[in-house]
């Protein structure tokens, strides 16, 4: 390929795109961002309004029946987004690594400045299976579980008059079947994204 001299409006055309790519991968993470600071600030809003409403209990049952269920819907239309996100990203970063693995072939010399010994969107992290654990989407997810299994106790509590600790049990055993249902959805949309990119370079 480095005898071959490409045409300059496709490498005119490939720093455009990989400028494209950037700009794209760029703005998924500042989505990602301001949709988890805005879904932790409605969180954080009702637990205030909760707690000035502590001293009526008709009152912190009107609120909390419907400030939780909407800060939890929330939490999931944040979720999907951010999962979203995370593959768009990853995507993003697997193309523009494409393309710099075609700059670093047209010159002797030029591997040593694109470094592309690295699987595509990796950037020297060690991704695994099990790394969805550790993204934006996951912590959402694990509050946002939290949150649906207090709402669950609560409604158990308030409403079904259920024995405070047999109300405890039902939200903890909502909260992680929830956490387990959404951590499932989330390995399934973003692992083989990852995944996918690094088999993509290894083979290559």
């Amino acid at each position: 390929m480095a005898d071959e001299k490409p045409p300059p409006d496709f490498m005119s055309a490939l720093g455009t795109e990989y400028f494209v790519l950037q700009s794209t991968a760029s703005s998924t993470i500042s989505e990602s961002g301001s949709r988890v600071s805005i879904y932790l600030s409605s969180l954080a809003s009702g637990l205030v309004a909760l707690g000035f409403s502590s001293s009526s209990p008709k009152a912190f049952a009107s609120l909390a029946f419907t400030v939780l269920p909407t800060v939890f819907v929330l939490g999931w239309f944040t979720v999907v987004r951010l999962i979203d996100t995370s593959v768009a990203n990853v995507v993003s970063l697997r193309r523009m690594e494409l393309i710099r693995q075609y700059y670093a072939a047209l010159a002797p010399m030029a591997p040593a400045y694109f470094g592309t010994a690295g699987p595509p969107a990796q950037q020297g992290v060690q991704y695994g299976r099990w790394s969805f654990l550790f993204t934006m989407a996951s912590m959402v997810i694990t509050v946002n579980c939290v949150l649906g299994g207090a709402t669950v106790a609560l409604l158990c509590d308030l409403a079904v008059k259920v024995p405070l600790p047999a109300a405890a049990g039902i939200g903890a055993a909502a909260g992680l079947a929830l956490l387990a249902a959404s951590l499932r959805y989330e390995h399934r949309r973003l692992t083989p994204a990852v995944l996918s990119s690094y088999v993509d370079a290894t083979s290559g």
